[in-house]
């Protein structure tokens, strides 16, 4: 196996500081977000890795899990602008980026003045995503890859750090307009939210039946944010990292030649270069949280599953048979070989 870093990928001894102070801001973010959240301790990372990645993340899970509560109060503790799009069959693009408004001048004159839509802020919660119809979506998704916003013919820079967080109800399906396979590639994440165990249940009927929840303390700034994004791109990645990452994305091809045989029975549409991309982002983001100063074989691992899930298209005998794409996931990395040959 190679392990080859450079001494010119090193981290300073001012970046190994930096590691050090973002893995101890985030145990004080976790532990600031429990007093309001319940458990959940994987969403709160995942969404932890997305942001410090700068990835999109999408959220999946039942009413009253506490999605939107989650997000919201992120965005409190982070002292990030935060908004809430209530996505419904009728909501247009301009409802979202905003649209030019008549307004009187001080002048006396009427002049056309652009209003800035819920999209202008830094963390954005797209609430049931799919049941908005395409046009509107592919608004967000522009922003979201763009980080920009184009309204009446005028382009407008969004704010940073952006983060998307889109939610899709798994229980209601008609009426509801799925988020198209180009487009579910466009979000770093797929994170799934369960429910609760006995015990975390009692805590959150105990906890949220009060007065009022606690206001949670502002623990960093947008430009502390920027500067910890920057870091978890500079954090090295041995190179038999970057061919495990590569190898095992390959393998989720059913018509590669290095897929298993038993792959392009169950998986009609493996996942492309991005998730590459991603793999390798993510494993960047979960080692610098951890406090390690180099990227290793088990953070590439723990991101596989959020990172590929949703970008695997299974076939109608995976679904007879009640083969889901998290399990043929799992089955790769269990089968990967993470040595060089």
């Amino acid at each position: 196996m190679s392990n080859t870093i450079t001494s010119e990928s090193q981290l300073s001894d001012h970046d190994v500081q930096a590691v050090d102070e973002l893995r101890t801001a985030y145990e004080q973010l976790k532990s600031e977000l429990g007093r309001v959240i319940v458990g959940q301790h994987e969403a709160i990372e995942k969404l932890a890795i997305c942001l410090f990645a700068r990835g999109h993340a999408l959220l999946m899970g039942v009413p009253g899990l506490a999605k939107t509560l989650l997000v919201s109060k992120l965005a409190e503790t982070l002292s990030l602008d935060y908004s809430r799009i209530q996505f419904t069959p009728d909501l247009m693009p301009m409802d979202i980026t905003g649209t030019d408004i008549l307004q009187d001048t001080e002048s006396g004159r009427r002049e056309f003045q652009f209003v800035h839509g819920p999209i202008f802020a830094n963390i954005v919660l797209a609430d049931e995503i799919n049941r908005a119809p395409p046009k509107t979506q592919a608004a967000l998704l522009e922003a979201m890859q763009e980080y920009r916003v184009t309204a009446l013919g005028k382009t407008f820079d969004l704010s940073t750090p952006f983060l998307v967080l889109a939610t899709q109800n798994p229980v209601e399906q008609e009426g509801t307009y799925p988020l198209p396979e180009a487009q579910l590639d466009r979000f770093m994440f797929l994170i799934e939210m369960d429910y609760p165990n006995e015990e975390e249940e009692v805590e959150i009927a105990r906890s949220t039946t009060g007065d009022e929840l606690p206001t949670l303390s502002h623990l960093m700034t947008g430009e502390q944010i920027l500067q910890h994004q920057h870091l978890v791109r500079r954090l090295p990645v041995p190179d038999h990292i970057f061919t495990y990452a590569a190898r095992l994305v390959r393998r989720t091809r059913p018509k590669g030649d290095t897929a298993p045989e038993w792959l392009p029975s169950l998986v009609a549409w493996g996942a492309g270069p991005r998730a590459v991309q991603n793999l390798i982002l993510a494993a960047k983001a979960r080692a610098a949280l951890s406090g390690s100063y180099m990227v290793r074989l088990e953070d590439v691992q723990a991101a596989a599953l959020p990172v590929l899930t949703h970008r695997l298209i299974t076939t109608f005998a995976a679904q007879a048979e009640g083969t889901n794409a998290k399990e043929i996931v799992q089955r790769l990395v269990d089968e990967t070989d993470p040595t060089i040959g």
